[in-house]
């Protein structure tokens, strides 16, 4: 267990950028389709049951919610895309929030894009990465639901979602996650410490530095 992502606990839910908390610290952003397995992805690596809340009707709940490590650090759900069914004004407003969240917050050390393994890196993921990358954000790309496929099969299709985006400009990680076998636990939480500069901090006792200069 990890003492910090496990006192995880929820701080504040915005329905805009300008309700988000204060500028400030550090913070790592996860987002998604509405059901590849988000909620249970940061359950998972925060060793909780239900820090992030599901919903019986995906895409419902249009929120950016933070959840606070500690004084400078926070973990952030995105709201989920692709599923769901509100008018097209609504969809193109919440694009125009994820935009600007992701390319101007200052505080934003990494983004996680979780998708399905068996589904990854359709359209709306890609535009995600592409928002993520010109904010000059590293990105993870989490395939969650692995212990659906056999290990051969996770494997070649990690290997394929690599390759595929090899050529694009920025720093991109792609690894195989499972929440109820708490595969890729640990690998996820030493990215986050890295982002977050979680040794940094315990070393110097000093808050971290934002992510991105003025």
């Amino acid at each position: 267990m990890r003492p910090l992502y496990q006192g995880a606990r929820f701080l504040t839910a915005a329905a805009r950028i300008d309700q988000a908390p204060s500028d400030s610290g550090r913070e790592v952003a996860f987002a998604g389709r509405s059901n590849a397995g988000k909620s249970n992805a940061i359950n998972a690596v925060c060793h909780q049951r239900a820090l992030a809340r599901t919903s019986k009707t995906p895409g419902r709940t249009q929120q950016l919610v933070f959840f606070s490590l500690d004084d400078a650090r926070r973990l952030v759900d995105l709201p989920g895309y692709g599923y769901a069914k509100v008018p097209e004004a609504v969809k193109r407003q919440w694009q125009r929030e994820m935009a600007a969240y992701l390319e101007q917050r200052r505080s934003l050390a990494g983004l996680v894009i979780v998708m399905d393994i068996r589904r990854p890196l359709g359209d709306l993921d890609r535009r995600m990465l592409d928002w993520g990358l010109r904010g000059g954000l590293p990105v993870l790309l989490l395939l969650t639901k692995a212990d659906k496929l056999k290990k051969g099969a996770a494997r070649a299709t990690q290997l394929a979602v690599e390759r595929a985006v090899a050529n694009l400009s920025g720093r991109i990680h792609v690894l195989c996650f499972s929440a109820p076998q708490r595969q890729g636990v640990a690998a996820v939480q030493g990215l986050l410490d890295r982002w977050l500069e979680v040794d940094l901090g315990a070393v110097s006792g000093t808050s971290p530095e934002p992510a991105r200069s003025a």
